[in-house]
């Protein structure tokens, strides 16, 4: 059994529109195709060469006049070192990549090729005496652009926009030709690519990669000194917006003039000389959350020394805040707006079958980020990629906070220079984005270097926004944010006094939707179910565990994934974006709880993570009968736990190095009455668990930290007054470190774990 909604219906309704709108498209789009792809989206055949991506692709900066250059080029597959070709292989459809469906061609480029596009366009007449600009919203990778025949520059990057002014290399003719050579390495390069795989088949977390255009392409008209770049900061606190302009050239002498508007009316305006900082007064503000994502519009106007109007863009701010701060118990917490606020949402990967990194349509960018609010969610984790400005726009407009990673790369040393650029790049071209409130600098230790160089960088570059650096990594030690990876229970890091703690990742439980994916072998998930009601009860039981781990400092929970992603199973809705694998009405019930006060959490044996507990142990292979009632240990040695070495939230108080150990300990009962008893353990790595000779189900294969697994009815059944125990096998098989600890918890209102 699986889940339709009405966003999906309310979709294929937009699309029908959109389709019958378009039925009288132009000869050249008659003539385009997709090309065929694994697996349709429902927008995939409303798309054309008419209407890729025509929105104004730069909502935090308008200007009424531009021009679209999305649609039919031509392209050229090419050997590296070859010249511009004379004759190019077909029609591509910008702004989709090569690789993908919706682009025409679905094929491949890889390292030793260049991808080559060509096309004529023509610009208004209206526009004489204008700089023309020509910008690129994202290209992947290495840019190099020619205008009527001359060279007019070069950028290396590709999630990012960047911009050519190209006025001295327009000719009078009516039609000027634009080519365009594009090199991509993927993942064989020295480029942040993120989990792009040129041969993804035999990697399970990487997916399809992306060569050359992938995001919208414009001319925009600009007098001779125009406003460049603006930067937004709201300030709450003090009431008020400051607003940084960034000019063309030099401005002296002019004047700026910002308005701040709450819909008709203007709650500030001033005017003051270019390259002074202008401070909005916002009084009472309306603050932004996503309960209440409230705008307003902000009108910039740039004036010259004669008082003439030479540039004017409009733009919109929130007024919210993002922080730390300590709760009623004291322990630290992130703070949206001043208040408490735990983030619960998805694991984001923004990979569609029929555009690969880029969304068939503006509407399905929008029904991602609907999607997730429908299903309770009040954050997406961006994993590892960044999206087109348009998607913040939609998380702007309908509440969606965003911690936003950077796309990962390799670590060696010609990465890291590369990898620092383009990380200033994400954080100067989202900074005006009120939802985005994380910046996550690495991805499990994924090319992980000088990264508390780098979380202090991102800091000081941006105080306003959280700091991560580095999600589900051991090596965590700067920042605001202590985050772990956990699949598929629930954990948390140890509270710290100047850091919130979270779940960067848990969850991954997979699925199989008979045509609705990828392809119909070797798909995967973490762990598997057979219905949709089986996969929502166990992520209800994921979320309840959350809302229990709340009560001793968790901040944030992100749930591996949000769709499906070729060979991975393990989303919320299929990677077609036609079904909720999850009963929709319960699981938003369930994230709703994460807001409401956590259980207290009562000890019913501790753990060593606060206290030395003994444990007798040995590490030579015990009689078969060393976990069943009755068996004589007392020939172990006796130590406290946790056994092993520095690894993953260890707490080590005896050293264990061998590969087995085998440990056994009693504790007693004073009462049967239990709430929600669960095992809290830490493990690295494979163990088994056995409680009164009943071993425990759900145990993951290892963990970054102590988590919650639920004791099945047979163990708590078999609890009784008096003597009980547990007994551990552990065994080391991989080379980070080993670890073992446990005790067992209730979730009620007595008192935290020890």
């Amino acid at each position: 059994m699986v889940f339709k909604t009405k966003l999906f219906k309310t979709a294929c309704l937009s699309c029908c529109i959109t389709a019958m709108i378009l039925l009288s498209s132009s000869s050249a789009s008659a003539k385009w195709q997709k090309a065929k792809g694994p697996l349709n989206t429902i927008w995939t055949d409303s798309v054309t060469a008419d209407n890729a991506h025509r929105q104004y692709p730069r909502p935090q900066m308008v200007r009424k006049d531009w021009q679209s250059l999305n649609g039919l080029w031509e392209y050229a597959i090419r050997p590296t070192a070859s010249l511009k070709p004379e004759n190019f292989d077909g029609q591509i459809l910008v702004p989709f990549p090569v690789e993908s469906a919706l682009s025409g061609v679905a094929k491949p480029v890889n390292k030793p090729n260049r991808l080559w596009y060509k096309r004529k366009f023509s610009v208004n007449s209206k526009w004489i005496g204008k700089k023309i600009l020509l910008h690129f919203d994202a290209v992947d990778w290495e840019t190099t652009v020619w205008l009527n025949g001359k060279m007019i520059g070069s950028h290396r990057g590709g999630y990012h926009p960047f911009t050519f002014d190209i006025t001295k290399h327009l000719t009078k003719d009516t039609q000027q030709e634009i080519v365009i050579s594009v090199w991509d390495p993927s993942q064989e390069g020295s480029q942040p690519c993120g989990k792009q795989y040129t041969t993804p088949q035999t990697h399970g977390c990487r997916y399809t990669s992306t060569t050359g255009i992938w995001q919208s392409v414009w001319l925009e008209p600009v007098s001779q000194t125009y406003i460049k770049n603006i930067k937004l900061t709201p300030d709450i606190d003090n009431q008020q917006l400051k607003v940084e302009v960034i000019y063309s050239s030099d401005a002296s002498g002019y004047k700026i003039h910002a308005k701040a508007k709450q819909g008709l009316s203007t709650k500030d305006n001033q005017t003051v000389p270019a390259g002074q900082k202008i401070f909005l007064k916002i009084k009472n503000p309306k603050l932004w959350s996503p309960d209440d994502p409230f705008l307003y519009d902000l009108e910039l106007t740039l004036r010259d020394k004669q008082d003439q109007i030479v540039d004017e863009v409009k733009s919109y701010f929130g007024m919210r805040k993002i922080s730390l701060g300590k709760d009623n118990d004291g322990l630290t917490r992130i703070f949206l707006n001043n208040k408490p606020i735990f983030l619960c949402g998805p694991l984001d990967q923004g990979f569609w079958p029929d555009g690969i990194h880029t969304a068939p349509s503006d509407q399905a960018l929008k029904y991602d980020i609907e999607t997730m609010k429908t299903l309770g969610f009040n954050v997406s984790r961006k994993h590892v990629k960044v999206e087109m400005r348009r998607w913040y726009y939609h998380c702007d407009k309908l509440g969606l906070l965003v911690w936003q990673d950077m796309p990962s790369n390799k670590k060696t040393p010609q990465n890291k220079p590369q990898f620092e650029k383009e990380l200033n790049r994400m954080i100067d071209n989202l900074y005006n984005h009120p939802s985005v409130v994380i910046w996550s600098i690495f991805n499990e230790g994924w090319g992980e270097f000088d990264s508390e160089r780098l979380a202090a960088m991102v800091k000081q570059k941006d105080p306003t926004r959280l700091v991560n650096q580095v999600s589900g990594g051991l090596n965590n030690k700067a920042g605001d944010i202590k985050d772990i990876h956990n699949y598929p229970s629930p954990g948390c890091p140890k509270p710290e006094a100047n850091r919130a703690v979270g779940m960067g990742e848990t969850g991954g439980m997979g699925l199989l939707t008979e045509d609705h994916m990828w392809q119909k072998e070797m798909n995967w998930g973490y762990s598997n179910f057979e219905t949709a009601n089986q996969l929502t009860e166990e992520y209800i039981r994921l979320l309840r565990g959350a809302h229990i781990l709340k009560s001793i400092g968790l901040s944030a929970a992100i749930y591996t994934q949000i769709s499906d992603i070729e060979t991975e199973i393990n989303g919320l809705i299929t990677y077609d974006r036609k079904i909720f694998k999850v009963n929709l009405e319960k699981f938003a019930a369930a994230v709703k709880k994460l807001q409401q006060t956590p259980p207290k959490i009562y000890t019913i044996t501790p753990s060593s993570r606060k206290q030395a507990i003994l444990w007798s142990y040995t590490t030579t292979t015990p009689d078969i009968k060393w976990n069943k009632p009755g068996f004589d240990f007392s020939s172990w040695k006796k130590a406290p736990a946790g056994f092993g070495t520095k690894t993953f939230g260890s707490v080590v108080r005896t050293k264990w190095t061998s590969q087995d150990i085998w440990l056994r300990r009693n504790f007693e009962l004073e009462t049967l009455n239990f709430n929600e008893p669960y095992l809290y353990i830490n493990q690295n790595d494979n163990a088994e668990v056995y409680i009164n000779s009943i071993m425990v189900d759900r145990l993951p294969y290892s963990t970054e930290d102590y988590v919650l697994v639920p004791l099945s009815k047979n163990i708590i059944e078999s609890f009784k007054i008096g003597k009980n125990y547990i007994a551990i096998h552990c065994k080391q098989t991989r080379k980070d470190g080993q670890y073992i600890d446990a005790g067992i918890i209730d979730a009620i209102d007595y008192t935290d774990p020890n």
